[in-house]
C-alpha cells in the first residue's frame, strides 16, 4: 500500500511581492508629487500671467507696465534673468528694463547689453537688424555661463515691425527651454506688444484731439473775423456767405466803412460822404496755414484802407507787405477790392487776378464782369495794378464769388463752371428779388450739381448785392 504522500506547503512564489508593491507606491507617489508640483507650477503662471493682464488693462502709464515684464517672464519661466530691450522708431537701441536674483550677476548681464548697444551705435557697417547684433554680443559673451533664450516683440498697428525682444537667462546647467516655456515666454512677449501697440494708438487719438481742438479754435476765432451779418449800406441790400470745406478755410470777404470828412474826394464819388469797401479773396489752398493767411490779409489790409488809398494803390500795397511772407510759403491770394459810394451809386475796383464779379443789368437783362488788370497777391513785388469804375442803377444785381462754385466737381468729373453759374445767376434774379434769396438759390444749385450730400471739396463763398428800386 502505497504511501499517502504529504500536502504540500504554499510556495513563496504563489504569494504577495511585499518589496515590488512598495516600489511601485514610491513610483506612484513620485509621480503624484510630479504632478503636484506641475499643478503649482500651473497655477503660478496662471496668477501671474492674470496679473500681467490686470496691469495691461489697469496702467496708463506705460513705464509702470514694462517695468514688470522681465519679473514676471522670468518667473513664469522659472529663470534667473530676464531683459527687455526696446527698438525705437528712429533707430536707437535702448535696455528698457533688467531683472534678476544677484547684484553681480545684474553686473554682468547690463554690462554685456550695453557693450552690445554701443557696439550696434558705433559701427557704419552693420549687417542685419539690431536684434541680430544683439544675438552675436550676447553669445560672445554669456553663452559659457548661461542658457539663454529670446523672442520678438512684434507691433502689428499698421503692419508687423519688431519693436524690441524679451531676453531670458538661466544659470543652471540642466535648465532646457522647453516648448512650454518658450510659448510662456512669447506669450508675454505679446502681451508686451499690445501694451506698446495701446499707447502708440493712445498717443496717435490724444494728438489726433488736440489738433481737433486746435482747428475747433482756429475755426472759432475766423468765424468772428468774418462779418456776423451784411452792414446797412444806403441804397443797396446785401447777403453773404462762406461755407469752408474743412474747418479752416481760405476765403476771406469783409465790409469796411470809409468816412473820413477831410479827405480829398476820388473822381466820381462825393466828398465827405461814407463809402464801403466790399472785398472777396481766396488764399490758395485750405486748412491752417490758408486760414492763418487770410487772417494776416485782413489786418494789412484794413489798415491800409484807414489812409484812403484808391483802389489800385491798395492791392498795390498790399501785395508789397505780403510778398515776403507769400514768397517763402508758396501760397498766393486772388483779390477783388471795390468802394462803393451810395450817393453817386458808382463803384470802383481793382482785381489782383480773382474771379470777376458778375452784374447783372435789370433794365436789359444783360451780363457783365468787373475785371482790371492785375497778378496774384505775392507773385511779383514789382506788378501795378488797374482801377475800373462802373455805375449802377436800381435793380441792378452783383456777385462776388471764389472758385469754390466755379471748380465745384459732380461724380462724373464735370465742372460747374462759369456759364453754369452765370445761368444760374440770371435765373436766380428773374425768379427773386431779395439777395438772400438768390444767395441760397446759388448755394443750393451747385449742391445739386455735384450730387453729394457732403460739402464741396473746396471754400465757397459768395456775395450778393442789389440796388433798391428808389
Amino acid at each position: 500500500m502505497s504511501a499517502i504522500p504529504a500536502p504540500q506547503q504554499p510556495s513563496q512564489s504563489l504569494g504577495y511581492d511585499y518589496p515590488g508593491i512598495a516600489g511601485n507606491m514610491t513610483t506612484l507617489a513620485a509621480l503624484q508629487q510630479q504632478v503636484a508640483d506641475l499643478q503649482r507650477e500651473q497655477a503660478k503662471a496662471q496668477d501671474l500671467l492674470s496679473s500681467l493682464s490686470f496691469s495691461l488693462r489697469s496702467f496708463n502709464n506705460l513705464n509702470q507696465f514694462l517695468a514688470l515684464i522681465p519679473l514676471i517672464v522670468s518667473r513664469v519661466t522659472d529663470t534667473n534673468a530676464a531683459a527687455l530691450v526696446l527698438f525705437r522708431p528712429n533707430g536707437k537701441v535702448s535696455l528698457e528694463q533688467l531683472y534678476c536674483h544677484e547684484g553681480q550677476q545684474c553686473q554682468k548681464l547690463r554690462h554685456s547689453f550695453d557693450a552690445a548697444i554701443q557696439q550696434i551705435k558705433a559701427s557704419t557697417k552693420a549687417i542685419g537688424s539690431s536684434s541680430d547684433w544683439l544675438e552675436q554680443v550676447l553669445d560672445q559673451r554669456l553663452a559659457q555661463d548661461y542658457r539663454w533664450f529670446s523672442t520678438s516683440i512684434l507691433v502689428r498697428n499698421f503692419e508687423p515691425h519688431e519693436r524690441g525682444r524679451l531676453y531670458l537667462f538661466s544659470s543652471e546647467p540642466s535648465y532646457e527651454w522647453t516648448d512650454t516655456r518658450q510659448k510662456l515666454a512669447q506669450l508675454v512677449a505679446d502681451q508686451t506688444a499690445v501694451a506698446i501697440e495701446n499707447d502708440e494708438l493712445t498717443q496717435q487719438v490724444r494728438k489726433q484731439e488736440r489738433l481737433t481742438r486746435e482747428l475747433e479754435i482756429g475755426s472759432e476765432i475766423q468765424a468772428r473775423l468774418f462779418p456776423n451779418r451784411c452792414p446797412h449800406i444806403d441804397g443797396v441790400e446785401l447777403a453773404a456767405n462762406c461755407q469752408t470745406a474743412s474747418q479752416v478755410g481760405g476765403d476771406y470777404y469783409d465790409f469796411i466803412p470809409i468816412h473820413d470828412p477831410d479827405a480829398p474826394p476820388h473822381e466820381g464819388f462825393s466828398s465827405g460822404a461814407e463809402r464801403w469797401s466790399l472785398v472777396i479773396g481766396d488764399v490758395m489752398g485750405k486748412g491752417v496755414p490758408a486760414g492763418l493767411i487770410m487772417t494776416m490779409t485782413r489786418g494789412i489790409l484794413r489798415n491800409d484802407i484807414l489812409n484812403q488809398h484808391a483802389p489800385d494803390q491798395i492791392l498795390q500795397n498790399l501785395n508789397q507787405v505780403m510778398f515776403t511772407d507769400l514768397e517763402s510759403s508758396n501760397r498766393f491770394v486772388t483779390l477783388f477790392y471795390s468802394e462803393y459810394d451810395p450817393l453817386t451809386q458808382i463803384l470802383r475796383f481793382s482785381n489782383a487776378a480773382h474771379h470777376p464779379p458778375l452784374l447783372w443789368r435789370a433794365s436789359t437783362d444783360a451780363m457783365e464782369r468787373l475785371d482790371t488788370d492785375g497778378m496774384l497777391i505775392g507773385l511779383d513785388i514789382n506788378t501795378v495794378y488797374q482801377v475800373g469804375q462802373t455805375q449802377l442803377y436800381p435793380g441792378d444785381t452783383l456777385i462776388y464769388y471764389t472758385d469754390g462754385f466755379t471748380d465745384a466737381a459732380n461724380p462724373e468729373g464735370d465742372r460747374y463752371d462759369e456759364e453754369n453759374l452765370l445761368q444760374a445767376f440770371r435765373s436766380a434774379c428773374h425768379m427773386y428779388s431779395s439777395p438772400k434769396a438768390i444767395l441760397e438759390y446759388l448755394f443750393d444749385e451747385v449742391q445739386t450739381f455735384i450730387r453729394t450730400e457732403t460739402r464741396n471739396s473746396d471754400d465757397m463763398t459768395l456775395i450778393v448785392l442789389k440796388v433798391k428800386s428808389s
